[in-house]
């Protein structure tokens, strides 16, 4: 986990995330992120842990305008959809995307 994230365990969590889980996999810094009822676990030892960002991260000199049929996955998550490239992922905020 980076400095970033907090440990946040997924109470009651009792699929096993992994290769051919059947969730969307996005990778995320150091591990895999896994896309599961609208929010983002990772694998955390034992257990799954929610993986979300802390804090604003703009990315900048991001001009491509991600919406339906824009060529890149489009994941549920939370109240927003988030677009996964380049290995990251990207939200919509204020005028501008976020990395998640």
């Amino acid at each position: 986990m980076t400095t970033a994230e907090t440990h946040q365990p997924h109470p009651g969590h009792t699929h096993a995330h992994g290769e051919g889980c059947g969730h969307v996999a996005v990778p995320h810094g150091d591990h895999m992120d896994y896309v599961h009822d609208g929010h983002i676990h990772r694998v955390h030892q034992d257990h799954a842990d929610e993986c979300e960002p802390s804090g604003h991260k703009e990315h900048s000199g991001h001009t491509h305008a991600h919406g339906e049929g824009c060529g890149h996955v489009a994941i549920p998550h939370g109240d927003h959809m988030d677009y996964v490239h380049d290995g990251h992922r990207h939200a919509s905020h204020d005028g501008h995307w976020d990395d998640h």
